[in-house]
């Protein structure tokens, strides 16, 4: 590294509730964190200035490191001199709801669905998708675009050369809805096209008037060619550069840092895909928040973020209760449930959102909604993350909606994930590091070979910034300091019965011994394997069964360890619980005691003593 690199980095991240703040220095050689301060956001009423928490925050840094960050009128130090100061500033965002965008497109299932992928990998919630074919009439769309405030709306549609007709209904569409802006009463709402080249003198012709419009390169020129990077970073530049210096504040956070804010969820899908490149593997990340359960995908080199914004831990966990429904949420709790009582407690944590489980037994109810919302996120995101499927088309929409009905093929294979990483308060900090495990997988249920993480304290978003400038320190630190590691998952597939050998697995240790396991259908194995430390694996699967070198067929692999060690999951995939609900809650506290994952006696007396009966106690 040049002289010019930094050795002392401040990074903030700006939330919807928290500010956060880290404190990243060279020392001994290695990238480290060195302090984390956090204080609440002040983009809102009384405050209306986000630049309060920001210094709050980093003041809480001066606390913990005992020295100057900031000078007494509030200003950052830089350059630093001697320990005071900060040689270098990156932060992101996602105060005030974050990016919200609204999408147009013509077809659902091609320029929209399009749109909607690039949306969503810039950062944004998307709140609505408009097309031509989407089922409502011209004054339903009018409507719902008026009710809508969204921060950037993108406009796409058409291959280039393509009819251009249906392009001008979408942008009078539009005009004629007068969608105004969350932020600034004299702000010109931005407009992204990304559409057909030979229609762009003719939107600006109908939207130049109102609304500010950008042209970028066309999404899909081609049918068969998918191009969404210019509209992604066309869309993080207005949003940062003009939508957010509208908002209170961000004006002088914009003069602070060295490098452009990041929309918070842009910034994890940054460093999911620095990973990816780092591993040489392909990464599933999650982050599960109180409103909303982001996704992201780095598989083969296609990178895919979705966004559930209807599924998370406080503020939607209502939504949870009623997409997974109570019988797919009851089914990982142990211990007896009287649904009403179920559904009060979980009203009662929509109501008080900040609440945290004071109780064993309510942090088994958090956990198992947890999965659900985790099940029904990795769903959503394997319908979007789909390849663009070759055809030729004749020119026109009608067309085009008649061969791409059927989306392409998925891109994500169970089978090839090498790491799934879990991010969200529910996740990284679970009482027990094998908790965390037990639900990446029971949600995510990974085939053959996965290694198992989470985010120590969700430092993602900083490192995806400051990689966007040094790629090399952010990787390091996301090594050594955000990254726990959990440990490796070896999951059999193939259909069995209770009690049949499924495969035989072999660990070869660092320190020469041999730890060997027999795991039968329906069981969970854990094999000792220490963070650090890599094993030779023997796998010998029974014929039926893969690991992922073929049916009946062995593999040989080195494992990583981590704090959980090596588990052998053989309940199959999808996983099956027993239909007899005392066998079903034998079988959950026989895999919860495999993994440790809670203490033992209390699992014991779940059995004889259930916590949430319905019958006047309410919940202990």
């Amino acid at each position: 590294m040049d002289h010019k690199t930094p050795e002392t980095i401040l990074a903030t991240d700006v939330g919807s509730t928290t500010t956060k703040a880290l404190l990243i220095e060279k020392r001994d050689g290695h990238y480290r964190l060195t302090f984390r301060g956090e204080m609440p956001t002040t983009v809102e009423a009384p405050w209306e200035n986000v630049m309060i928490g920001v210094r709050k925050a980093i003041r809480r840094l001066e606390e913990l490191s005992g020295r100057r960050l900031l000078t007494p009128e509030g200003r950052l130090l830089r350059p630093r001199k001697g320990k005071d100061g900060v040689d270098y500033y990156v932060s992101t965002s996602s105060a005030g709801g974050g990016l919200q965008m609204m999408v147009a497109g013509l077809v659902s299932t091609v320029s929209a669905s399009s749109a909607h992928r690039a949306a969503l990998g810039a950062g944004s919630v998307v709140l609505d998708v408009i097309a031509v074919d989407d089922g409502r009439s011209t004054s339903e769309q009018i409507t719902r675009i008026t009710e809508l405030r969204p921060d950037i709306i993108l406009m796409s549609g058409g291959v280039d050369g393509g009819s251009v007709t249906h392009l001008a209904a979408i942008a009078e569409t539009i005009v004629q809805a007068s969608p105004q802006p969350r932020f600034g009463a004299t702000y010109k709402l931005p407009l992204v096209y990304a559409g057909n080249r030979d229609a762009v003198d003719l939107v600006e012709a109908i939207a130049g008037a109102t609304l500010d419009v950008h042209v970028v390169e066309n999404l899909r020129p081609r049918h068969d060619v998918e191009n969404l990077g210019p509209a992604r970073e066309a869309i993080h530049d207005l949003f940062m550069n003009h939508v957010m210096a509208q908002a209170p504040g961000y004006a002088e956070l914009m003069e602070w840092v060295d490098v452009t804010i990041m929309p918070t969820p842009g910034a994890v899908g940054r460093i999911i895909m620095v990973m990816a490149e780092r591993y040489r593997t392909n990464i599933i990340g999650v982050d599960i928040g109180g409103a909303t359960t982001d996704v992201f995908s780095n598989f083969d080199g296609t990178f895919t973020r979705t966004v559930s914004a209807n599924l998370g831990m406080s503020y939607s966990i209502c939504n949870v209760l009623e997409e997974a429904g109570i019988a797919n949420i009851l089914r990982w709790i142990p211990f007896e449930v009287d649904g009403h009582a179920f559904s009060d407690w979980v009203a009662n944590k929509m109501v008080r959102p900040t609440t945290l489980p004071q109780t064993l037994s309510c942090l088994v109810l958090e956990q198992a909604l947890a999965r659900e919302a985790l099940r029904l996120s990795f769903q959503h995101h394997k319908s979007l993350a789909r390849k663009v499927e070759k055809e030729e088309v004749a020119a026109g929409w009608r067309t085009q909606q008649k061969i791409f009905k059927s989306a392409g093929e998925e891109v994500i294979d169970l089978k090839r994930i090498g790491m799934l990483v879990g991010s969200g308060g529910v996740l990284s900090h679970a009482p027990r590091r094998s908790q965390a495990a037990l639900m990446l997988l029971d949600a995510f249920q990974p085939e053959g070979v996965t290694q198992l993480a989470v985010d120590s304290i969700f430092m993602m978003p900083h490192l995806g910034v400051l990689s966007t400038a040094y790629p090399e320190i952010a990787a390091e630190v996301f090594d050594l300091d955000c990254l726990v590691r959990l440990g490796t998952c070896i999951a059999p597939v193939g259909r069995g019965r209770e009690g049949q050998l499924v495969a035989t697995v072999r660990l070869h240790l660092p320190d020469g011994r041999t730890e060997e396991a027999r795991v039968t259908f329906g069981e969970l194995v854990r094999l000792p394997l220490d963070a650090g430390q890599t094993a030779r694996a023997e796998i010998l699967p029974a014929g039926g069964f893969d690991v992922g070198a073929g049916r009946g067929r062995p593999l040989v692999t080195e494992l990583s360890g981590g704090l959980v060690g090596v588990i052998v999951d053989a309940r199959g995939r999808p996983i099956e619980l027993p239909g007899d609900d005392r066998k079903r809650r034998l079988k959950l506290l026989e895999w919860m005691q495999r993994l440790d994952a809670y203490p033992t006696e209390a699992l014991q007396r779940f059995v004889q003593d259930s916590p949430l009966r319905g019958k006047g106690g309410g919940l202990r």
